[in-house]
């Protein structure tokens, strides 16, 4: 097989992928993305609340909490000077019975220790004021919570890339890997395979990332994560939403709950639940929705029965086990690969869309030194 030798390869077209792509390109790098599927973004970049977070909920500290907070930022800037289809709609997060007061203000707090600080406790006039539909005791006002179009923002990134020299591959999955002293060897795949050798990889595979790390000869496996999936399904309504803004019950073990999300049409989703599955696997069962009903009634009482349809569902592609401890962002670079110029990204779930800007600018500097 003919062997072609280039600067850098992006695997994995999807948001974060291509917002890595973006930013090498940008700084002047020779980028190749190499995407199994044949579109951008065709799995959990397009399967998910299309929400931009606050960055309220993590560990203060972790890279989950800070790249959030700065690229959501980044990411309004973004999608203002690009004409990417966005709204700072906002997002109450509800109080609907006693016990879930102190978990507010534990919300609260954590939300202050990570430097959002446009959150208020509001009680339920305000916050019904705010969304008459809403039944509700307190909640917390997040101002600077939005949604965004995924798809016109990963079409906006993959321009960005493009413009400057970039080229994405598309149909063309990477089989196997070896490090070397001259860079990373990698075979590719599809109708026609190709043999490329790259000076900087970086492995943003999604839900594939751990297993194709397994693929590479000479990354430790030992530094490479379990893949568990954590899939959740959506439930859409035919009417129109009763809600201006997002709202959000008490955050649950594995996810934020069974929340209410808009998309930029105006349409109402209600999800996601949480199903661990050993297989990816797309398929919405409609019986799911009828846990759906009590979760939304808790804070929507008058949710008409039969109102909801199955919509879709996505995976999340989690490090850590059922039941387990949430983990933070696995972002490996050269130091924690062993590898120069070898960057893997793992666990990157919510919120990796709001996150993408400042997670492709992470990588970048990580492979400038």
């Amino acid at each position: 097989m003919e062997e072609a030798e280039v600067e850098t390869v992006v695997i994995g077209a999807g948001v974060v992928g291509l917002s890595c792509a973006r930013s090498l390109a940008m700084a002047g790098d020779d980028v190749i993305v190499l995407e199994a599927a044949d579109a951008i973004g065709t799995e959990t970049s397009s399967r998910n609340s299309e929400v931009i977070h606050a960055g309220i909920y993590y560990p203060t500290g972790s890279d989950k909490a800070q790249l959030c907070v700065e690229g959501k930022w980044m990411l309004y800037d973004y999608c203002a000077s690009h004409g990417v289809p966005h709204s700072n709609c906002g997002k109450l997060i509800v109080a609907t019975e006693e016990a879930h007061l102190e978990k507010l203000q534990a919300i609260l707090d954590k939300g202050a220790e990570n430097g959002v600080d446009d959150l208020e406790v509001i009680g339920a006039n305000h916050a019904i004021a705010m969304e008459p539909a809403l039944s509700c005791i307190a909640a917390i006002n997040s101002p600077s919570t939005g949604i965004v179009d995924s798809h016109s923002l990963m079409l906006a990134y993959q321009g960005d890339a493009e413009d400057h020299g970039a080229m994405i591959a598309f149909n063309s999955p990477v089989i196997r890997g070896e490090v070397t002293p001259t860079g990373t060897v990698l075979d590719v795949g599809g109708e026609n395979p190709m043999r490329l050798r790259a000076k900087k990889v970086v492995n943003s595979a999604g839900l594939h990332a751990m297993k194709l790390a397994a693929k590479i000869d000479g990354l430790d496996p030992a530094k490479i994560p379990p893949t568990f999936y954590c899939k959740g399904s959506y439930f859409t309504m035919a009417r129109k939403s009763p809600f201006k803004g997002l709202i959000y019950p008490m955050p649950q073990a594995a996810g934020l709950g069974v929340h209410v999300t808009l998309d930029m049409g105006g349409q109402i989703r209600f999800g996601p639940d949480i199903e661990w599955v050993d297989e990816i696997d797309y398929e919405v069962d409609p019986a799911r929705g009828d846990s759906f009903y009590e979760a939304v009634r808790a804070y929507w009482p008058d949710l008409p029965d039969g109102a909801l349809e199955p919509g879709y569902s996505g995976i999340r592609p989690k490090i850590a086990k059922p039941g387990g401890a949430g983990l933070d962002f696995m972002i490996q670079g050269p130091e924690e690969t062993g590898v120069d110029g070898f960057v893997n990204l793992f666990g990157i779930e919510s919120p990796g869309l709001t996150s993408s800007l400042a997670i492709g600018k992470r990588v970048q500097g990580l492979l400038a030194r």
